[in-house]
């Protein structure tokens, strides 16, 4: 399970360190795409399947955004011997991510989200203990 949040840099040659901790789960090919809220996903290739075949399952008429989305900017990957993966410049642009670019990475459970420092912190000001509890209570947490 991916779990915490890590701080890297972005390197000059555009390529994300993975967390120690995430990489025997990610495995040696894994799947970056775009994110929610301007963030990028990376998931496990089991994970992607599974993710996969429930887009592929909704009608088409309702799932054609989704899978325009998701597929055209998605990119496999592998990592490095140092344990980093090249961020593609179309998903480095999505996430508003530069060379050398402080990054957050966080475990998101069944996938990894990737970050730019300035957007995670953005979004995480946002996030307060009282509309956290008012979503858990909503869905009976």
């Amino acid at each position: 399970m991916f779990l915490g949040e890590y701080q890297f840099v972005l390197d000059v040659k555009s390529r994300a360190i993975i967390p120690a901790k995430f990489r025997d789960e990610l495995g040696e090919k894994f799947v970056i795409t775009r994110g929610i809220d301007n963030c990028l996903a990376i998931y496990p290739q089991n994970e992607w399947e599974a993710y996969t075949e429930k887009i592929n399952a909704l009608p088409a008429s309702k799932a054609r955004e989704i899978r325009r989305f998701l597929y055209s900017g998605a990119a496999e990957s592998e990592l490095d011997s140092h344990g980093r993966t090249i961020i593609p410049q179309n998903l480095r642009d999505y996430a508003q991510m530069n060379k050398d670019s402080q990054i957050v990475i966080i475990g998101m459970g069944t996938y990894i989200e990737v970050w730019s420092q300035a957007a995670w912190d953005s979004k995480y000001s946002e996030q307060s203990s009282e509309k956290i509890a008012e979503l858990m209570e909503e869905l009976g947490c």
